[in-house]
């Protein structure tokens, strides 16, 4: 629902509360929830149009570098203090199936899924809710103990999709359907339908109106890996990161000076957004889709520029791995569309 849909009511409720997880005011938040609940807003709308739009601002906030990684961190850890405010007070008892909601292994943005499993559980299932990062083989033994229905699999970043089609497939080994939902699937839920999920939903109240139809509509096309995989670029990808990430440390030194005079800290947080960008490589590889690199290419540009870092560091990273993944046909194409968007549109690289 959009703002503007909301009542007047409403969007006031939540002002207050975005103040209130923006000073980290664990009580005031959940008094604002609470006041909500007893004023006879239902539950569900508490969850998807309050607590879920604060976060969106808390994440563009933080990538405008207007709050500090400790502020986000706070903040969302109050949302989840409020969530479970709201499932406190209303406990409607289970009387559909058992559903299965976890987010993909690595994947450490929860409270997403967690607002999934809280809606899954006011529409009446038993949710178990496996939390952030759940390693595949823990979760196929969760499913053999607990035999549920269906598995909700959250993924926020794209980055995970490899380990995300790796669950789906476990996960439908033993018989059980997986519906995929959360940004890393793509906006239209292209990755999850290429990665052969059962179903995908857009946000928690459209995954849960699919569960309540009786069954997942499978995709079309089969779970098998894609095509695309058998030219081994991902793996050898994955293979040669750690010796990337020196290389190219080293290199992007030698042509950006001011490098020179980075502190420990700075240097860190160099070699973390080069690795970040080798795993974003290695994901659009793995799916074969240069659009998933450069808008996270671009999105890049806009926290690293609202943090003061020059966009030829970006661009000149990416240049880097482009000249050193020569025997990566499609990796050099997928840099080479990262670079035209880091540079604005264009690009002069040959491939």
């Amino acid at each position: 629902m959009s703002v503007a849909a909301l009542s007047p009511g409403l969007r006031a409720a939540g002002e207050r509360y975005f103040d209130r997880i923006g000073h980290a005011d664990e009580f005031g938040a959940v008094d604002v929830v609470l006041e909500l609940l007893e004023a006879g807003v239902p539950a569900e709308r508490v969850l998807l149009d309050l607590i879920a739009p604060a976060q969106r601002r808390v994440g563009e906030l933080w990538a405008a570098n207007d709050w500090s990684v400790a502020r986000e961190h706070a903040a969302t850890a109050v949302s989840e203090r409020a969530v479970a405010a709201v499932v406190a007070r209303v406990r409607p008892r289970p009387h559909l199936g058992r559903v299965t909601v976890a987010c993909t292994d690595g994947e450490y943005h929860a409270l997403p899924t967690r607002l999934l499993a809280e809606v899954l559980r006011l529409r009446g299932w038993h949710v178990d809710f496996l939390g952030a990062s759940v390693p595949g083989p823990h979760l196929i033994t969760h499913l053999h103990q607990t035999g549920p229905d269906a598995v909700a699999l959250g993924c926020a970043l794209a980055l995970r999709l490899p380990r995300a089609h790796a669950m789906i497939s476990a996960c439908q080994a033993v018989g059980v359907p997986v519906l995929a939902g959360g940004a890393g699937f793509g906006g239209d839920g292209r990755f999850a339908r290429l990665l052969g999920a059962d179903a995908w939903a857009p946000g928690a109240g459209a995954a849960a109106d699919l569960l309540a139809e009786g069954g997942l509509p499978s995709f079309p096309s089969p779970a098998v890996a894609p095509a695309h995989l058998d030219d081994e670029e991902y793996t050898h990808l994955t293979r040669r990161r750690a010796q990337l990430l020196q290389t190219a440390m080293g290199a992007l030194g030698a042509a950006f000076p001011p490098m020179a005079s980075y502190s420990p800290a700075q240097l860190e947080a160099t070699a973390d957004d080069l690795g970040h960008i080798l795993d974003f490589l290695g994901a659009a590889l793995y799916v074969d889709d240069d659009e998933l690199f450069s808008e996270f290419v671009s999105w890049t540009a806009g926290v690293l520029r609202a943090r003061g870092v020059p966009q030829r560091a970006l661009s000149g990273g990416l240049r880097l791995f482009h000249g050193e993944l020569r025997d990566f046909p499609r990796a050099r194409r997928i840099l080479q569309c990262g670079i035209a968007a880091a540079d604005g549109g264009h690009s002069e690289l040959e491939n």
